[in-house]
């Protein structure tokens, strides 16, 4: 019951003399198979989901060209695909979020970097960094510097992007070292067009298979003391050979200015925000020509010392617009430049932040400082003004309020099956006091904002049983570890689970069974209900979730003894359900699986069959909840307890009193858990439950008409 992606896979049968129109991250896959790639894996994360998830969905077509696709179980395994490619010719590509799946991987890149590759193989990273990004701020040139790796960082532009994705390959293959494609949120986002090509099926695939496996080779081994000699090479060899292909196939761009005495080298990323910031002091055109040269790097790893050095010479000033600490590239060309007794004054981290986001807002207040010194002629007035102007306004809007307006942190989706044993928790430790929560990765992370304020660390995707084992000797309570159905598959049955078993550790793991990785887009996982479960479902109103029991069967076959299953709108029944694993006599791992359907899947799959019964003509009952107003005191411990979007507050009806009182506002999906905690932490009776019916039957509508007029006779009584 995934988001359907037909109109995506349809494009990428586009052929030559097709123009394709859309976004930068289905230009990359369509790039990928005009490529002649062989196999396509990865873990899904935003920004570069897509990839992965249209992959999957054309799987038919890819059959038909040989191409072999596999969701993996998470980026390392996804890198150690790339293990075909050693020695065979294969192409290959696999994609995940960076850094974190880049730091997942990593232990996999080294041992691929050190022997080289004889086939192309990519990495597509999404560079989750800077404004809106949801994991740590770290980059992934770090990564190409440590395992010697090529790292392209191609210009916004769906042709720049398909061509470094043709040249990614055989640049790998020219140089025998793997290639990381960084693309930032931006990036896989802008729109744009491009000439197809028709592709290309692999000379090697699943329709055309390999007769014989390669000759044994020790020094294709990751091993000493073949290793020794790796290293040689890379310096010796491949980086001179990667480098020189750079040059021959113009993969960095030089954009000439009339301001030739000037120069700006910029990350290939930040191409089109540089130009716009140019364009505020009138040294750009809206087609994007620039009066200042600029040499964009499309591959920022290894730079190429000749070419920066022939850029600089002369120059009164060069700027290195390079996004992110510590500025590795303004540092190796500051290194390349002294080496060759070139004294061009070199800028970057002197003129822009050194760390956060690369705006155009913050390009323009760096270049504010460039041009002034170097291009006084220049008037920056307007420039200093308007960004002035931008300060101001955002200064004034809170002191348009009465009041400074309250955070407003991203939340749980209405009716997420999570949110209630959040506040499950919340009740359970009122009577226990507070525990130690070691928090993770996925949906379940929004239970760290308000109002559940419910986790102390988050260590990586599946971390949190293992990051509780440094501190639960320590606490006078048992600690709780809470994590996803995806993270467990991830990371966490061998970081966590196993550890703790293994150490006999006395701790509560308390685990969501969604049936999805539903943070990364609701992929399916390995246990999530199968399509026969789906089509035995003789309601489909229910959950699914319990129809697969691989999780279940996965613990007991470990060695868990202490394990319950709840359903997570159980609220009454998780608290003791909680209590009892905390004060349990039984010292060792108990494991508390809260089973319910992710919302977002149920919705898909339940909207549909509603639809067709509404468009027969049958009956059709919805469940809505709602709020007395003249039952409510205006106490909102109920919106504390919840944290559901759609139960808020309005003005009180009633003149003499002062407090809004709570309302359900469109958009509740009937979930129950208003209902759920009003009962488990003995709320007010304000609550009520109204059943929609749509399509009643005959007798239905009678029973309506004799209530409605008993409820008019009382009203006149």
């Amino acid at each position: 019951m995934e988001v359907s992606f037909s109109k995506e896979v349809e494009q990428l049968r586009q052929g030559a003399g097709t123009t394709f129109h859309g976004e930068g991250i289905l230009a990359i896959t369509k790039a990928l198979l005009q490529s002649g790639v062989a196999y396509v894996g990865g873990y899904q994360g935003a920004p570069v989901s897509h990839l992965l998830d249209v992959m999957v969905q054309a799987k038919p077509y890819l059959d038909e060209l040989g191409v072999h696709v596999q969701a993996c179980a998470n980026e390392a395994s996804a890198a150690a695909m790339l293990g075909a490619s050693i020695h065979y010719p294969l192409r290959g590509a696999v994609t995940w979020k960076s850094i974190v799946g880049t730091n997942v991987a990593s232990d996999a890149l080294s041992n691929l970097s050190s022997p080289g590759v004889v086939g192309g193989a990519l990495i597509v990273v999404g560079e989750d960094y800077g404004e809106g990004a949801s994991v740590i701020q770290e980059r992934t040139h770090a990564v190409a510097l440590k395992s010697t790796m090529l790292l392209l960082d191609p210009r916004p532009d769906l042709e720049v992007m398909v061509r470094m994705v043709e040249h990614a390959f055989r640049l790998s293959e020219a140089s025998n070292m793997p290639a990381i494609l960084e693309l930032r949120i931006r990036a896989c986002h802008v729109r744009g067009s491009f000439e197809c090509k028709d592709n290309v099926a692999p000379a090697y695939s699943t329709q055309r298979r390999i007769g014989e496996p390669a000759a044994f080779d020790y020094a294709k081994l990751a091993h000493p003391p073949v290793t020794f000699r790796h290293e040689k090479l890379k310096g010796d060899e491949r980086i001179p050979a990667a480098r020189r292909y750079i040059v021959e196939h113009g993969l960095n761009e030089v954009f000439d200015g009339r301001h030739a005495d000037l120069g700006i080298v910029v990350q290939g990323g930040l191409y089109n925000s540089l130009v716009r910031a140019l364009q505020q002091f009138g040294l750009a055109d809206p087609f994007g020509a620039s009066a200042v040269p600029l040499l964009v790097l499309n591959v920022t790893c290894p730079l190429v010392p000749e070419q920066l050095a022939a850029f600089c010479v002369g120059k009164r000033g060069v700027l290195v617009v390079e996004e992110g600490q510590p500025e590795y590239i303004e540092q190796e060309i500051a290194t390349l430049l002294r080496r060759r007794d070139i004294q061009t004054p070199l800028h970057g981290k002197d003129m822009l932040p050194s760390a956060g986001e690369y705006s155009i807002e913050v390009l323009a207040a760096g270049m504010l400082r460039f041009v002034g010194r170097f291009l006084p002629a220049v008037d920056t007035a307007p420039v200093a003004a308007w960004l002035a102007a931008n300060g101001t306004r955002r200064s004034e809007v809170p002191a348009q309020f009465e009041r400074p307006l309250p955070a407003r942190p991203p939340g749980f989706c209405i009716g997420c099956p999570e949110r209630p044993v959040f506040a499950a928790l919340k009740l359970a430790q009122q009577e226990i006091g507070k525990v130690h929560i070691a928090a993770d990765i996925g949906c379940h992370a929004f239970g760290t904002f308000e109002p559940f304020s419910s986790g102390h660390s988050i260590l990586g995707y599946g971390m949190s049983l293992a990051s509780s084992a440094g501190v639960a000797p320590m606490m006078g309570r048992r600690t709780l570890a809470i994590m996803g159905d995806g993270g467990f598959w991830h990371n966490g049955l061998i970081t966590g689970v196993q550890s703790a078993l293994f150490n006999g550790n006395d701790v509560v793991l308390l685990l969501f069974k969604n049936g999805y990785t539903s943070a990364t887009g609701t992929q399916e996982i390995i246990s999530t209900p199968d399509d026969a479960a789906r089509a035995a479902a003789a309601d489909k109103l229910s959950s699914l979730t319990d129809t697969n029991q691989t999780i279940e069967t996965t613990l007991k076959g470990l060695g868990v003894q202490w394990l319950r299953t709840v359903h997570t709108y159980r609220v009454e029944t998780m608290r003791k359900t909680l209590l009892d694993a905390f004060t349990s006599p039984y010292e060792g791992l108990k494991v508390i699986i809260a089973e319910g359907e992710c919302q977002l899947e149920r919705q898909r799959r339940i909207k549909p069959w509603l639809a067709d019964l509404l468009k027969r003509g049958e009956r059709v009952q919805r469940v809505r909840y709602g709020v007395d107003e003249d039952v409510c005191n205006g106490d909102h411990a109920c919106i504390r307890l919840s944290g559901c979007p759609t139960l808020t507050v309005k003005d009180n009806p009633d003149p003499l009193k002062v407090d809004p009182v709570a309302t359900v506002i469109d958009g509740c999906v009937g979930c129950g858990l208003c209902g759920e905690n009003a009962h488990a932490a003995t709320l007010c009776p304000s609550f009520y439950r109204a059943e929609v019916v749509t399509h009643p039957r005959w007798h239905e509508r009678l029973l309506d008409t004799l209530r409605r007029g008993v409820v008019r006779r009382l009203e006149r009584a």
